[in-house]
């Protein structure tokens, strides 16, 4: 029974803990590539994280120097914190080996596509951020992708009545 328990935790551990999800990036954007980054955080930071509290809404990362930058990504002030807060819009860096920066900084610099965070989670209790190299959907595409959802949508809702016994 205590290898089964191991197990159990083991599984559980390699679980992203999901903080926040960019919702608004696989509607916006026509996703094509993505990594899986560290963070580079102070304590208050990490303390608000593990409440909950983050929003990727109007993120964006930053390739300069052969360093990559998440910049607009909010993380509040810790409640408890003290003088020592950190700011909540400040541009935090993202860890990554330099292959992996030179792979993604040649496929950014096309145009037309840049690079998304597509959600911020901890794994193994470090915290992560999937970014993504990402190409802006025309108006016309994201008319398509809103037919689509409600034509999907109201199909699962027929089946789901089909199913209901009366």
């Amino acid at each position: 029974m205590a290898k089964a328990a191991k197990s159990d935790k083991k599984a559980a551990d390699d679980e992203p803990e999901i903080i926040c999800r960019n919702r608004r990036a696989t509607f916006d954007y026509e996703i094509s590539d993505r990594i899986e980054c560290g963070v580079i955080l102070v304590g208050t930071e990490v303390k608000s994280l593990r409440e909950g509290h983050a929003s990727l809404d109007e993120a964006y990362a930053k390739i300069e120097e052969g360093e990559v930058w998440l910049l607009g990504a909010e993380i509040p002030e810790y409640l408890f914190g003290n003088r020592l807060n950190h700011k909540p819009k400040r541009p935090r860096k993202l860890l990554m080996h330099r292959r992996e920066i030179a792979k993604f900084a040649e496929k950014a610099e096309q145009q037309g596509f840049t690079l998304v965070p597509l959600r911020m989670y901890f794994l193994r209790g470090k915290a992560k951020v999937e970014i993504a190299v990402a190409k802006g959907k025309q108006h016309f595409d994201k008319r398509q992708a809103m037919k689509k959802a409600d034509a999907s949508r109201d199909i699962a809702r027929a089946m789901a009545s089909r199913r209901k016994p009366r």
